[in-house]
């Protein structure tokens, strides 16, 4: 028997990460892209105090944050690029994970944006 090597919890995390771009964001999908087999890649993620279903929804709602902030994609097509059947469904799941609608949570990384540039331009102009 050879000797498997075993992802890291990143390398998992990257391999969900392609297994959303590629629309299969499984158990399967995902221990394919490692190049080990489902049930060794539960057992590992057991071993590690996690699950898949964890992770993805860890590398789900960092992508949705992160999209949310910097982009003006339609809630719709980040629902769909996360692997949610439609926008109500991500709606749902990130108001339960954050405390606040998608849209309220771009309004404010917006606003907050907007107040760390206004801050750098000031500092700028009494520096200068």
């Amino acid at each position: 028997m050879r000797a498997v090597r075993l992802p890291s919890s990143d390398d998992v995390r990257a391999a969900i990460v392609a297994s959303l771009r590629h629309g299969d964001a499984t158990l399967n999908g995902t221990a394919r892209i490692c190049k080990i087999s489902t049930r060794t890649l539960q057992r590992h993620l057991g071993r590690m105090g996690t699950s898949h279903s964890a992770m993805l929804a860890e590398v789900r709602l960092n992508i949705a944050c992160r999209l949310l902030a910097g982009s003006s994609k339609p809630l719709s097509d980040i629902a769909k690029f996360l692997g949610y059947a439609n926008a109500s469904s991500f709606s749902r799941i990130f108001v339960r994970l954050m405390n606040v609608q998608p849209v309220v949570y771009r309004q404010q990384q917006l606003a907050g944006k907007r107040q760390r540039a206004g801050h750098r331009r000031r500092v700028r102009a009494i520096d200068g």
